[in-house]
């Protein structure tokens, strides 16, 4: 297997290889496909957004926006960023840039754990959040660690708030990102 950088992924992109409607990521030297996105799926995001808009000068809302990390160039669902005036045109954002990461997950359940997690662990992301759709809550890890642990992981049900470690005045509610209680049958 071919292993690609993420600079020669970046030169992909560039000279039109890779384009936009190309599903994929760079992750640990491979291209993945990034799963279709579901209602609910796309739902939390919308929500997401919402809930961090309108951002302020302290930071910047990143929808599908790339990161780029040693050997990964991921495209999480939401980031929020430290506040830059040209909004990252001059370059794509790092670990020191990222005050929150989180990926929303149904179908994308166990990569986000298994792969994702201890990628941005390793990577020294300061705080990670699962939008668990399947389990309807929160999964909030912080404290990363070289090895790709985080060492205070949580999880955040219905009923509760999450303060951002970045940002302890944005205190998030979980229903608010997972929205209405699913019906019982």
């Amino acid at each position: 297997m071919y292993r690609l950088s993420v600079a020669q992924f970046e030169r992909m992109i560039d000279a039109g290889i890779l384009t936009k409607y190309d599903r994929c990521e760079l992750i640990r030297g491979e291209l993945i496909e990034r799963p279709v996105v579901s209602d609910p799926h796309a739902a939390a995001v919308r929500r997401l957004n919402h809930r961090f808009n309108p951002p302020r000068e302290e930071y910047i809302v990143s929808v599908r926006g790339a990161i780029k990390l040693k050997d990964s160039r991921p495209e999480p669902d939401l980031t929020l960023l430290h506040y830059k005036p040209d909004f990252y045109a001059s370059g794509t954002a790092t670990p020191p840039d990222i005050l929150l990461l989180i990926e929303v997950a149904d179908s994308s359940l166990e990569f986000d754990r298994v792969v994702k997690r201890p990628l941005y662990a390793e990577n020294g992301i300061q705080e990670y959040w699962i939008v668990n759709l399947i389990d309807d809550c929160i999964e909030v890890y912080r404290q990363p660690q070289p090895g790709g642990i985080y060492t205070e992981p949580r999880i955040a049900k219905r009923g509760e708030s999450i303060a951002i470690l970045a940002l302890p005045e944005l205190v998030v509610p979980v229903d608010d990102v997972l929205g209405r209680e699913p019906s019982s049958p």
